[in-house]
């Protein structure tokens, strides 16, 4: 017993110091693309580009940064001036100080723009999770907005059955179990593997936890993998950091919170808005993603014919579309 104590003590112990130097080495590599804005004590990253107004804002997923519009804010700035953040305790911010809400969230994100002084007003862009922070941040600065677009939102978690909210909890628990994985290096060496054609390990590692959670794996590394080449490394490193798992589950308990919220709402500030369904949405999903179009009356629903979840990875020249067609009608309001 004492042999194999004195072994999984030295395993533990040598798991952490390769986390720690490559950590390390991660930091230096990678250096945020963007700026460090403090915001209420914390540094929240933020990427801007292009020139315009009004500025489109990127709300990210749950568990997504910045760079999941990277195929997107590129072609938004060749038109306008376009803003992607990282919310705290995700890819270059620093974690939270404070346990996430809806309203935390939504403070932090204007004080962001506040403190970085970006100029407004703003169409917001959310994707999955994000869209419902666009939603309840336009519902409480109105006046800020000038057009909104939601990228395929969760609208099936406006009322969760008890399976999700079972799934739910599933998820919370997981990103804890990740955050231990990821500080003793467990989550880069299997990330290392997936990425050097050595898939099998991890991903038969990954079933111990249930065949949800493999499917999960599965699901994820396969959209990650639609990002540019360039980018894939960066991914890898940044989900390398348990923060990045402890904030995944700080932004799962808040989801019944924000995807309540929504629900609530009468209407949104009366701007130009779109609502982007993905192909592969049942029929139920795709109607609440109609009826979310009462909100607005300048409101108009687009559907990914061959886009899943991630319509920004699978059709990002739909999107950019989208946000277009947003920008030159909140243009024309204001001309008028």
């Amino acid at each position: 017993m004492f042999v194999i104590g004195v072994f999984l003590v030295s395993t533990l112990v040598a798991g952490a110091l390769y986390q720690f130097i490559e950590a390390r080495r991660s930091m230096r590599a990678y250096a945020p693309p963007g700026r460090v804005v403090d915001v209420e004590g914390q540094r929240l990253h933020l990427l801007c580009a292009g020139s315009g107004s009004p500025t489109v804002v990127f709300e990210s997923g749950i568990a997504a940064s910045s760079l999941s519009w990277t195929r997107v804010l590129p072609g938004v700035a060749t038109f306008t001036r376009a803003c992607a953040y990282d919310r705290a305790g995700l890819a270059w911010s620093d974690p939270p100080r404070s346990p996430r809400t809806l309203a935390r969230i939504i403070g932090e994100l204007h004080a962001l723009l506040a403190n970085a002084a970006v100029p407004g007003p703003f169409v917001f862009v959310g994707h999955s999770f994000g869209a419902f922070l666009v939603c309840a941040y336009a519902s409480q600065h109105p006046t800020d907005t000038a057009g909104i677009v939601l990228v395929d939102p969760p609208s099936e978690w406006h009322q969760p059955t008890r399976e999700q909210a079972r799934r739910l909890r599933g998820a919370i628990q997981l990103s804890r179990v990740g955050a231990l994985l990821a500080r003793l290096g467990v989550v880069r060496a299997c990330l290392a593997l997936l990425s050097g054609g050595a898939p099998g390990v991890p991903r038969n590692f990954v079933k111990i936890f249930g065949p949800t959670a493999a499917r999960t794996l599965e699901r994820l590394v396969g959209e990650v993998r639609k990002l540019p080449a360039e980018v894939l490394p960066i991914v890898q490193a940044l989900w390398c950091q348990p923060k990045c798992f402890r904030s995944m589950a700080d932004h799962l308990r808040a989801l019944d919170e924000t995807a309540a919220f929504v629900a609530g709402l009468t209407a949104l500030p009366d701007v130009p808005f779109v609502v982007m369904s993905a192909g592969d949405q049942p029929s139920e999903t795709i109607a609440a993603h109609r009826r979310l179009t009462r909100l607005s009356s300048q409101s108009r629903h687009v559907v990914a014919a061959t886009g899943g979840h991630w319509i920004q990875f699978d059709e990002p020249e739909l999107v950019i579309s989208a946000i277009r067609d947003v920008v030159d009608r909140a243009r024309g309001r204001t001309a008028a």
